[in-house]
């Protein structure tokens, strides 16, 4: 194997040599240390690894996080290391040993053009539950949100084959949200994945960690979030414009054509707002404008006809007075909200 190992680290302490030795020993000869604007209290195991022959020292003067740390030993690669096979991230505290690291890059060896993820077991009784509860959630919204199955998004164990590192060294991000960017872009690029089993380490209950589970999720949540603003701003504009027109045809027509005509005409630019902010803003589709319009407007029916369908149904069944179907209605509507995102994700915009 030739590959590059790629280690950002800030105000390490002996950990970080530890990690360095155990790659040593396992053959790494390409060792790339990124020093993230670490303060004058921990510059010595960047000045004892600096005598490593196979060590190299790339430094930021001040602090610029972790993501531009990656980007940057990616610049170098691509510059410096053209005859590489691939990098191999590993971060600094010791939490991925040695022999999980060369699995990871002997995998991205068999595995042509895929990036490899080391991935951890966190059902153990010993995981601590910042890192359980921000991977599950995180885990479950890849796959709701993007369709991306991905069992440990956190992990920063990543062998990455050199031919995407340009790719990857344009994304957006620059400290911990931008490894869960990267994970977002393997789909966006249609670059393959696969998962290799690891130890599932944690020092010190994981203290040494910058995630956070609520702040560092949001960057995926936005998906979801983009969505039901669509919806909800797009209910506003139906009823203003159900407003505005009905007004000017007030006393022009009867009430039941007045109405008829505003309701169709609302729902006209309502539908054309939100399946604009769909297109662009939410799920960001490379589709044609006709051909995702066409199936938008075939789910609008398909939902509009089914919901009239449930709600009728289940108000005759049940006998439902005026407020228990409007709450009927309420709880049909969220359940066709869930599948219409699933729908237009899979279906309308691809």
């Amino acid at each position: 194997m030739n590959i590059s190992v790629i280690i950002p680290s800030l105000n390490p302490d002996d950990k970080l040599i530890k990690v360095v030795d155990s790659l040593v020993e396992y053959d790494f000869n390409d060792i790339i240390i990124v020093n993230d604007g670490s303060d004058s209290d921990h510059q010595k195991p960047f000045n004892i690894l600096s005598k490593y022959p196979q060590c190299t020292i790339l430094s930021h003067s001040v602090n610029r996080g972790k993501g531009r740390g990656l980007k940057t030993a990616f610049e170098y690669c691509v510059n410096n290391r053209p005859d590489i096979d691939g990098v191999v991230t590993v971060d600094g505290d010791n939490q991925h040993r040695a022999e999980d690291i060369k699995a990871c890059c002997e995998q991205m060896i068999k595995s042509v053009d895929k990036v490899i993820l080391g991935v951890r077991d966190f059902s153990g009784k010993d995981v601590p539950f910042k890192s359980r509860f921000g991977n599950n959630m995180t885990s479950f919204v890849f796959k709701f949100a993007c369709g991306l199955n991905i069992s440990d998004t956190q992990t920063g164990l990543r062998a990455i084959p050199l031919k995407y590192l340009p790719i990857f060294g344009e994304i957006k991000g620059e400290r911990f949200e931008y490894e869960t960017n990267m994970l977002l872009e393997l789909k966006n690029n249609n670059i393959g994945f696969e998962e290799v089993p690891i130890q599932t380490v944690y020092i010190e209950d994981n203290a040494s960690t910058h995630f956070n589970p609520i702040k560092d999720s949001l960057k995926i949540y936005g998906v979801i979030f983009k969505f039901l603003f669509g919806s909800l701003s797009a209910s506003l504009i139906d009823l203003a414009m159900f407003s505005v027109i009905g007004a000017l045809l007030l006393n022009h027509m009867s009430d039941s054509v007045r109405i008829f005509i505003a309701t169709c005409g609302a729902r006209i630019i309502s539908s054309l707002y939100n399946y604009t902010f769909n297109r662009k803003a939410v799920f960001k589709s490379k589709s044609g404008v006709r051909a995702t319009m066409i199936r938008y407007y075939i789910l609008c029916v398909c939902q509009l006809c089914v919901s009239y369908c449930l709600v009728y149904f289940v108000t005759r069944v049940l006998s439902l007075g005026m407020v228990a179907t409007v709450v009927a209605k309420a709880i049909i509507d969220i359940c066709l909200f869930i599948i219409s995102f699933q729908i237009q994700r899979r279906w309308v915009f691809k």
